[in-house]
């Protein structure tokens, strides 16, 4: 890491701004990644860092924390102009990462993982000091104001514990800037709160945060600042405060989005396909009935733990069930897996479609045709590449699909993308049954709205869709009908007409006790 004397004063009200990078250009094998972007970060400040995936905020980002080398441009700390050749570089000057998906080993303690590589050793060196890496990490929770014992196994800890950990692990660096990237993505109401409480009181000890987030409602309650790139370009800084948030989205996205909702209000009268009554696994589902009709778009809500997962991956035949009758198109269905599903014509996009919905090393055709192999097989030996090719073409237009070419890898393309890639898989093999469970969790505004699109172009074409989602103003923007679900049951059914946020977490949290008491 090299510093020279080049110092500069912000033009900020005498205040000088902890980071600032200037006209930072970054280019890749045939891509401008970056062109002329800036950020500036203020003490105690959190600035919020938004735009749509592929947009060139991550790799801002890791050219800040020393993952990457800018080409062009400059990086100031503390209005010193500085070289970050790397991560230790980033962290001898006080720039921390918590990166959206935790970088922590579930067999160590809290305080293992705080200082892995760095642990205190007791007399000649030799043995770890057990004692004082505990104490060490106490300090850093009283500092968050965490109530957190240093000696838990991070894997007893929930996701949003872990979370804390990380910020943690960051500050024992003395961070004094934080770049969290998505920290909210898997979290419910109660841990944001926990969340945000905790950035608070960094704010108040000066330490500077950067906040990615794609969730908008978010932006008002934290951040001081936005700023907005598209298409790796920087576009504007603006006070969160005085701004309204159709002013934001608009620099985001450059255009105009369609606030899509469904196109049928009215569903009830179609045919059902979708029967399944009282379906039990263990404690995660317990007696659930409910009936999916044709071109109706289901919401299933509820607080994360809920069931809504369980109950999908039960009916698709990934997890066995220990009770109930499934059954398709008034047909009783014998599913024991996920091949007997889709033979029934139900296809289910998971919430973690990195690992259950794409093969990441491979291309866009291959992902594309994944799932209806057998179709492309000449005299049942040889595949026909150029069918392959024709008809991941095909989708790749009806879905607006952003890529280079069809033999992209799937995993250099943005969350949108990897997203419109699996349902091209089930489009393709014409499941009537769609379980999309977090169909737009980590996509950007812009993309979402085109996710929103194509459910309602599917339901459009007679499509049965079952939408969960933990986004309650998703839920009601995209449903005919909305089912809640708290510890694994039913607990109420909404209309599109009928149903508010109010009404969805009064029924969410309406545990089994409660339910006795009221009936």
């Amino acid at each position: 890491m090299q510093q020279t004397e080049q110092t500069e004063t912000a033009d900020n009200g005498g205040a000088q701004y902890l980071i600032s990078l200037k006209n930072v250009t970054k280019r890749f094998p045939g891509v401008l990644a970056l062109d002329n972007c800036q950020i500036d970060l203020l003490p105690g400040e959190v600035h919020a860092l938004m735009g749509e995936n592929g947009a060139g905020k991550s790799t801002l980002m890791k050219i800040l924390s020393g993952v990457y080398q800018r080409d062009a441009g400059e990086i100031l700390v503390d209005g010193r102009a500085v070289e970050i050749d790397g991560p230790r570089a980033a962290q001898a000057l006080g720039i921390g990462i918590i990166h959206q998906e935790l970088n922590l080993m579930n067999h160590l303690s809290a305080a293992q993982n705080i200082y892995i590589g760095r642990e205190p050793r007791g007399r000649f060196g030799v043995f770890l000091d057990e004692a004082q890496l505990n104490r060490q990490a106490a300090q850093i929770f009283a500092r968050m104001r965490l109530n957190l014992d240093p000696r838990t196994l991070i894997g007893e800890l929930t996701v949003a514990k872990q979370q804390m950990v990380e910020i943690a692990k960051a500050l024992s660096f003395d961070s004094r800037v934080l770049i969290m990237d998505e920290p909210t993505a898997a979290l419910n109401n109660t841990e944001i709160d926990e969340l945000f409480r905790i950035i608070r009181e960094l704010q108040a000890q000066g330490v500077g945060i950067i906040y990615i987030s794609h969730k908008m409602d978010e932006l008002r309650r934290i951040s001081n600042r936005v700023t907005v790139m598209r298409d790796g370009k920087y576009i504007a800084t603006v006070p969160t405060e005085s701004t309204p948030m159709d002013t934001i989205i608009n620099m985001m996205v450059g255009r105009q989005l369609d606030s899509a909702r469904p196109v049928n209000a009215n569903t009830g009268a179609n045919e059902v396909v979708l029967d399944v009554r009282g379906l039990t696994r263990g404690h995660a589902v317990r007696d659930v009935s409910f009936q999916l009709r044709k071109g109706e778009i289901l919401g299933f809500a509820g607080l994360m733990g809920a069931g809504r997962t369980e109950v999908a991956r039960a009916i698709f035949g990934a997890d066995p069930i220990d009770a109930g009758e499934i059954y398709v198109h008034g047909d009783k269905a014998m599913i024991k897996s996920p091949a007997d599903a889709v033979a029934h014509g139900i296809g289910y996009l998971s919430e973690d479609r990195k690992h259950f919905g794409l093969a990441t090393g491979l291309d866009v055709k291959t992902n594309i045709a994944m799932s209806s192999m057998h179709r492309f097989l000449n005299k049942g030996m040889f595949l026909d590449d150029a069918a392959i090719r024709d008809t991941a073409q095909h989708y790749v237009r009806q879905l607006s699909i952003k890529t280079p070419s069809i033999d992209q890898p799937a995993r250099l393309l943005s969350g949108g993308n990897q997203q419109k890639i699996v349902i091209a898989k089930w489009l393709l093999r014409d499941c009537d049954i769609l379980f999309f469970d977090e169909p737009t969790r980590g996509i950007d505004i812009g993309a979402k709205s085109e996710i929103y699109k194509l459910l309602n172009a599917l339901a459009e074409q007679g499509k049965a869709i079952v939408m969960i989602s933990s986004e309650l103003p998703e839920v009601l923007r995209m449903s005919h009908r909305v089912l809640i679900m708290c510890e694994g049951r039913i607990t109420g059914e909404l209309s599109a007409a009928d149903a508010t946020q109010e009404k969805i977490m009064q029924l969410a949290t309406q545990r089994e006790s409660d339910l006795a008491v009221t009936h």
